[in-house]
């Protein structure tokens, strides 16, 4: 790793959201400014709007921002992926480029994967006080308590976009469409630790949600499945000696 690299990656998965970025961008570097050398990654993941050429604006003025493009939509658990594939930082902070999830968290997130290494894989935020509207909280709360009855990965909300882990970690689990959702419980199956900080949601300030959780109900189900299988299907690499 050059001295000069980046210790932080945040990596942002946007979709249509040209109205949001200049203020979070700008939120994201006054939490890390003279704390950590970082850059931010965002992933347009086929977005139709102005996403594209805010975006070329903003990396104009700022040495930090850097962008990925999907030429078509490909989901958020793909734009997450690619984010950190491009990052150069060997740790990561993902978050919703909708503005719901507050920057001002990402220090203490971080702080807590640190102080916790190399034991703990994963900080996860918790979201308290949701802004969401009725149904959707109901929606979480219905697709929280069946992923804990099932994978039993002692996490009360893995929905929050903010989460902070090691690079190496995330790359190194098994990937699929909806990886994003189910992050404690696989990491949890490679042996690390999770931690967890409360976080505190906010209202998006422009837009409307182009990713939703458990949106389709069915696809959220088999994903459920999935991991299921895969952490039952986990065995331990052998030690081997040799005399």
């Amino acid at each position: 790793m050059n001295a000069n690299d980046p210790a932080v990656a945040v990596v942002v998965p946007v979709r249509n959201e040209a109205g949001n970025i200049a203020t979070l961008v700008k939120e994201i570097a006054q939490a890390l400014d003279g704390q950590w050398r970082f850059e931010i990654v965002y992933v347009n993941d086929g977005s139709s709007d102005g996403t594209e050429a805010e975006l070329q604006r903003l990396m104009a003025q700022y040495p930090y921002l850097r962008r990925v493009r999907h030429k078509q939509s490909c989901g958020q658990s793909a734009a997450v992926r690619s984010g950190v594939e491009a990052a150069r930082a060997p740790l990561i902070v993902t978050l919703d480029g909708d503005g719901q999830n507050d920057p001002a968290f990402i220090p203490a997130m971080l702080r807590a994967l640190e102080t916790g290494a190399p034991r703990v894989g994963l900080i996860a935020g918790q979201r308290v006080k949701r802004k969401s509207g009725g149904f959707k909280k109901f929606q979480s709360r219905v697709a929280n308590a069946v992923r804990s009855a099932v994978l039993r990965d002692g996490t009360r909300d893995t929905g929050c976009g903010l989460k902070a882990f090691r690079r190496d970690v995330f790359l190194n689990l098994p990937y699929f469409d909806g990886l994003h959702r189910f992050l404690p419980a696989l990491v949890k199956r490679d042996g690390y630790g999770i931690g967890y900080v409360d976080v505190v949601d906010r209202l998006r300030a422009s837009g409307v949600s182009n990713y939703g959780m458990w949106d389709r109900l069915w696809i959220g189900v088999l994903d459920l499945a999935g991991v299921w299988w895969l952490i039952r299907r986990k065995k331990r690499i052998p030690e081997i000696a040799e005399d």
